[in-house]
């Protein structure tokens, strides 16, 4: 028996998809969110072999609440894309299903989830293929069991920290697994520079550029905290700040 979970903030979309599955005993729903707080939640306590998964929903994502999975299941968007943004989903080989589905449709869907089994680099690379140019307004975190979502305004600088990142605001700070090369792609450069292999800036957070020995520069923040800068990330900044 394969445990499913639905999150979809339609019920009527929901409806369809438990109606589908009414006809398929190896198949048990274990839980309906109508948002991705309660998806988080019946997922870490159902664990399910496979959700069915909005994207645009009210308050996070889908997108975003899959990043907040420390090991997320296997996944089946249920989603209004247009076609541009559904080729981003094929050349993953994973699926999805473009809302109105039909019940064929979703068989397929559910056996080509069968045959590839779980889908590991789903949601970076699909996440990463519809990060608008500009880069994205937002990161979304968990805090102990509350999740925060944090303005690109709030953020002063991110540093990698084994597996995760840290994510620096005024007086806190917050960890989150991701790469550093997915926040970088992410947040576009309008705002923010990889200056390191360990630190992403805000430009705007950035006083002034020292020599602390030979071909070897700081950054220093408004709070005075002192960020490496690698000889790319120097080059990089010098000409974001034109300077």
């Amino acid at each position: 028996m394969k445990k499913v979970i639905i999150i979809d903030d339609e019920p009527l979309a929901i409806s369809v998809v438990e109606s589908y599955l009414q006809d398929l005993p190896e198949f048990e729903i274990v839980a309906t969110c109508l948002n991705g707080f309660e998806g988080m939640k019946a997922i870490n306590q159902h664990l399910p072999d496979l959700i069915f998964l909005d994207i645009q929903m009210p308050k996070i994502t889908g997108f975003e609440m899959l990043e907040l999975i420390e090991h997320p299941p296997a996944v089946i968007f249920t989603t209004a894309f247009d076609e541009y943004a559904i080729k981003a989903f094929e050349a993953h080989a994973t699926d999805y299903l473009l809302k109105p589905f039909s019940k064929d449709r979703f068989t397929k869907a559910l056996s080509r989830w069968s045959e590839q089994g779980k889908l590991s680099n789903l949601i970076e690379a699909v996440a990463l293929q519809n990060v608008p140019p500009e880069g994205q307004k937002r990161i979304v975190v968990k805090s102990g069991n509350n999740i925060r979502i944090l303005p690109l305004d709030e953020i002063r600088y991110i540093e990698a920290y084994d597996d995760y990142i840290k994510i620096h605001i005024e007086n806190d700070c917050f960890l989150k697994k991701q790469t550093m090369q997915q926040t970088e792609l992410q947040l576009g450069e309008q705002y923010f520079l990889r200056v390191h292999r360990s630190f992403i800036l805000k430009l705007n957070e950035i006083t002034r550029i020292e020599s602390v020995a030979k071909e070897t520069y700081v950054a220093i923040l408004k709070d005075k905290t002192q960020i490496p800068l690698s000889k790319t990330g120097y080059t990089k900044l010098k000409s974001a700040l034109g300077i």
